[in-house]
């Protein structure tokens, strides 16, 4: 039995694309975790989405074993972590289970926004920091420059630097025994009461609720009871395991190890992730410090576009908010959807995945209406409202003041991309706070702008005009007044409650213009024409027509008298005349997506 002496638990930090997942199969490959035939790339990303897409959505564990040059036997515990600003969350979890972490800095491209961000989340966590240049076998490697700004921009010693390449395995060794050396081990409470955190969880279809546990005092067994001490609920625990990655039985768990729980627990929403478990038997007289609550910067609507699929849907997000534990949802309706749930995310690409993970992993057909933001509403009463969804905002004629959230955006970009991106800034009502020559080279941009500017496509907008090389990270700052109305969009005459979007003023028409168009190209042609608008209040500020389908019914006249065919005509104009007052337009999914995208240039 491993002495908590002989634990180290860490994990792997870094922004998008820096080579987190490759340099955890070294890991796993050098330690002998797994066979060279059980082997693939990205063995921590398990979901298919991630390994299409090259990212890590969801933190991983795996526990190795390693025999140090001090002739010890370790036990590691890896959490592979994601890089993208939408799944910090997921960070900040991780490195609750932590005592270091590995920062990963690419030796090409430098110190990058989610970096600094994650780094940031790791200082207030007491963590030590262990800098790694990874990709140094790369023709465009720069070592010695990135090794300058990790101690400029990270405010970290470089003198010991581990240089790897995770993909051609090189210095896996000298980083193992960096590891071993310099992360201090769990503290020893083994004789105290049981005390785990919870930092994960999800749904398995045969063992229930299964949960992912640090034991920070004391040991669990199989077949012993185990308390929730957040709903005081007992359960008994029949599964003791650890991911290897493959998931290895084992009789006990002790403090400082990491594994998994398993117990009679069918009721998804008792595991929540942040949670404390003791034993009922000797309770804990105190839970550990959970996390903070997440914080929903973009809300959307999901709608079944079958609404028979609807308790479907119900149990598949209970499912999914069991994995991840940062999604927010509140049932709603639209008179044009039916009945749905409104749903606060992360950020774009979270939306995004949870959109692939629920029509892929639960075989649903979705309808996901275009994103928005939370809206402080003043009233002249006085009263003060919460609108996320534009369909819930009050008659202007009762509004004082719509207050908009704005955030501190940070700009991490080469300085020859400088003037394309300020300006783009700028037209998204931008104010400009500050520019920080971090390198010779490499600028920090700081903003503050309206969130909703941002949501769309910014984050698409700059990587294009910065060829990939910028990247940017931002958190809420303020509530701040701003000249806010509503646009409406009616198809054939009929609002569509889930296109209706909050938009400043002043570009109300340029981007019910924009909407418009977006529509005429997705929405199916009908055999009478539809008069697709855009309206602020009463008044129309943009319109498309999409012509009708037209059958020839004179096609069968030859030759006779003009009446003859002219009697055809007003008899088919007559019936497209009545189809349009009781035709209903049915609107596909890819038009409520289309308005994410767009493009006022």
């Amino acid at each position: 039995m491993y002495t908590t002496s002989h634990i180290r638990n860490f994990c792997i930090i870094a922004h998008i694309d820096h080579g987190k997942s490759t340099l955890a199969d070294r890991l796993i490959e050098f330690t002998g975790s797994l066979s060279s035939r059980e082997m693939k790339e990205q063995v921590l990303d398990s979901l298919d989405i991630e390994r299409e897409r090259g990212i890590t959505v969801k933190a991983q564990t795996v526990t190795m074993s390693y025999t140090a040059n001090d002739g010890l036997t370790y036990q590691l515990n890896l959490i592979d972590t994601p890089g993208h600003v939408d799944f910090s969350y997921e960070v900040s979890r991780s490195l609750a289970a932590c005592e270091g972490a590995l920062v990963i800095v690419d030796a090409s491209q430098g110190v990058e926004a989610q970096t600094v961000a994650n780094v940031n989340l790791a200082g207030k966590n007491n963590l030590i920091l262990i800098p790694v240049i990874n990709k140094i076998d790369l023709p465009s490697a720069r070592p010695d420059e990135v090794k300058e700004e990790i101690e400029e921009e990270l405010a970290i010693d470089a003198t010991d630097v581990v240089l790897v390449s995770a993909k051609q395995g090189i210095g896996i060794k000298e980083l193992l025994e960096t590891i071993v050396k310099r992360i201090p081990p769990p503290q020893n409470k083994f004789n105290e009461s049981l005390r785990a955190l919870i930092f994960d969880s999800w749904f398995d279809s045969y063992l229930g609720a299964v949960v992912l546990v640090k034991i920070v005092s004391g040991e669990i067994k199989q077949k012993q009871k185990m308390q929730l001490m957040s709903t005081g609920k007992s359960f008994e625990v029949l599964k003791v395991s650890k991911l290897t990655p493959k998931i290895v039985d084992y009789p006990q768990l002790s403090c400082g190890e990491v594994g998994i729980l398993a117990g009679s627990i069918k009721t998804v929403s008792d595991t929540r992730v942040g949670d404390t478990v003791t034993n009922p038997d000797n309770p804990a007289k105190e839970p550990l410090v959970g996390f903070e609550k997440s914080n929903p910067m973009v809300f959307g609507g999901i709608f079944p576009l079958d609404s028979s699929e609807y308790q479907v849907l119900v149990d598949s997000l209970d499912k999914l908010k069991l994995n991840d534990s940062s999604l927010v949802t509140e049932k709603e309706s639209s008179s044009a959807l039916g009945h749905g749930f409104r749903v606060g995310f992360l950020g774009l690409l979270h939306m995004d995945i949870i959109q692939e993970r629920l029509e892929r992993e639960y075989n649903l057909s979705l309808i996901f209406t275009a994103p928005s933001v939370v809206y402080h509403v003043y009233q002249l009463d006085g009263e003060k409202i919460e609108v996320e969804n534009p369909a819930k905002l009050p008659d202007p004629s009762k509004i004082e003041r719509i207050e908009e959230p704005y955030v501190k955006l940070s700009v991490h970009t080469p300085e020859e991309y400088i003037g394309a991106i300020l300006k783009v800034l700028q037209e998204r009502r931008g104010i400009q706070k500050d520019i920080d020559y971090v390198s010779k080279k490499r600028v920090v941009i700081h903003y503050e702008i309206p969130m909703n500017e941002i949501i769309f496509d910014f984050h698409d907008k700059l990587k294009s005009l910065s060829r990939g090389y910028a990247s940017m990270e931002y958190e809420l700052y303020d509530y701040r007044p701003g000249d806010l109305v509503k646009l409406d969009i009616l198809v054939n005459q009929n609002p569509v409650d889930a296109l209706s979007s909050i938009v400043y003023r002043s570009y109300g028409p340029s981007r019910g213009r924009v909407f418009c168009k977006k529509l005429k190209e997705v929405l199916n042609r009908h055999m009478f024409q539809i008069a697709i608008q855009a309206s602020i209040g009463s008044k129309v500020v943009a319109r498309e027509t999409l012509s009708a389908l037209r059958k020839d019914v004179t096609a069968k006249c030859y030759g006779g008298d003009i009446s003859r065919k002219r009697k055809l005509l007003e008899k088919q104009k007559a019936g497209k005349k009545r189809m349009k007052l009781v035709g209903n337009v049915e609107i596909p999914q890819k038009a409520f997506m289309s308005i994410i995208s767009i493009d006022e240039d």
